[in-house]
């Protein structure tokens, strides 16, 4: 039975549980257990990590002594009332997780975990996600209607659709006072609106980036990060904002992975702003491949015509050479043996993508009589 499915029954022993199977890898912030193997103590067990929809997450203690595993569906305490969430992260990795964020809470600060979720709060959890969507729409007129220079990008009901969450972005103070009243009037449930930022909200909602894979603010960004044009510029990017924002229009967070590798990369080498002086010319800085470790030069300061490649090491000597006042006869050597890669190059042009595939197996010669009996059988039909 599927999640879309109704559910039948209203008792606890009539009501057909849906298909609530947790699979890993497919959850927002989802967590690897990689210390799953060490062995348990007895404190491990008061405090779990609970997630609710999206990337919404808290800590709760586990007051009862519940046997929690990755996976579980609880009923959790909220206020009001009480909320549904699914365990994400027991163990040792709650220790390791609260020393990462630097959160150190108190026994009498944390929520509590009941139970683990029967049929009847799963029904309800079930006909509360399905509100979500609609209400969400709604509430989208309603403050359009209201003139409020906001955007709600998601509805996150409480488990027992006693409360519901609104999440918004605003690019100023918005008064919505009116709005609460309009949507507790409409929706019968106690309404809290919840600002966050444009990252949050991409995060919230998920998608495909431009890599091809799934955006980091949905899989394992947790805190983030200001980035500028200058992480851009340590990578030689183009300033290039089209390419350079993500799908919450900002600068892609992905550009502050590797800035780290950029940086040391690039402590060894030569300034960029002196011109290399030659006999025959002078030549201006163009653009640096990193990685590769080349300089672009151009006779011209103003174009990228004719371009030169030099390796560091070159430049390095030239850059010498010109600060005792003297010209270097040319600047690329004749006898330099290296040679540059087109970056553009079709790596598979000379593999097949077969090439891994196991090979057939020849049935025909391990069974001789096989292929004696076809014959025959030709020959018979003629």
């Amino acid at each position: 039975m599927t999640e879309n499915e109704d559910i039948q029954g209203q008792t606890g022993d009539d009501i057909r549980m849906p298909d609530i199977t947790y699979k890993p890898g497919y959850n927002k912030l989802d967590s690897f257990n990689w210390l799953n193997d060490l062995p348990e103590t007895p404190d491990m067990k008061d405090i779990v990590e609970i997630r609710f929809k999206n990337t919404r997450k808290g800590f709760f203690k586990n007051v009862n002594g519940l046997r929690l595993e990755i996976g579980d569906v609880v009923a959790v305490e909220a206020s009001p009332g009480h909320d549904i969430g699914r365990v994400s992260m027991v163990g040792h990795l709650v220790e390791e997780q609260l020393k990462r964020l630097k959160v150190h809470p108190s026994p009498d600060d944390l929520k509590k975990v009941y139970r683990k979720a029967k049929a009847v709060d799963i029904q309800k959890w079930e006909e509360a996600k399905k509100m979500e969507n609609p209400t969400m729409l709604r509430s989208r007129k309603i403050s359009e209607e209201l003139q409020l220079n906001m955007k709600i990008g998601d509805v996150e009901y409480q488990g027992d659709k006693t409360k519901a969450i609104f999440y918004y972005i605003a690019d100023e103070r918005v008064d919505f006072r009116q709005l609460i009243k309009v949507l507790a009037d409409e929706f019968r449930v106690r309404i809290e609106m919840r600002q966050i930022g444009a990252r949050q909200e991409a995060g919230r909602i998920g998608g495909i980036a431009s890599c091809g894979r799934e955006l980091c603010c949905a899989t394992h960004i947790t805190n983030f990060i200001s980035i500028t044009t200058t992480h851009a510029k340590y990578q030689e990017l183009s300033l290039n904002p089209q390419k350079l924002a993500g799908q919450c229009s900002k600068l892609k967070c992905c550009l502050h992975f590797e800035l780290d590798c950029y940086v040391d990369a690039q402590r060894s080498f030569p300034p960029k702003d002196v011109p290399l002086e030659a006999l025959d010319c002078t030549a201006y800085f163009q653009k640096l491949e990193v990685h590769k470790g080349l300089y672009w030069y151009s006779t011209d300061p103003h174009s990228n015509a004719n371009l030169i490649a030099l390796p560091v090491l070159r430049v390095k000597e030239i850059q010498a050479i010109n600060r005792k006042g003297i010209k270097v006869d040319k600047l690329k050597l004749v006898d330099e043996a290296w040679e540059v890669t087109p970056v553009s190059q079709d790596l598979l042009k000379n593999n097949s993508l077969t090439r891994f595939d196991p090979p057939e197996k020849n049935t025909e010669n391990k069974n001789p009589h096989k292929k004696k009996n076809r014959r025959f059988n030709d020959k018979r039909v003629k």
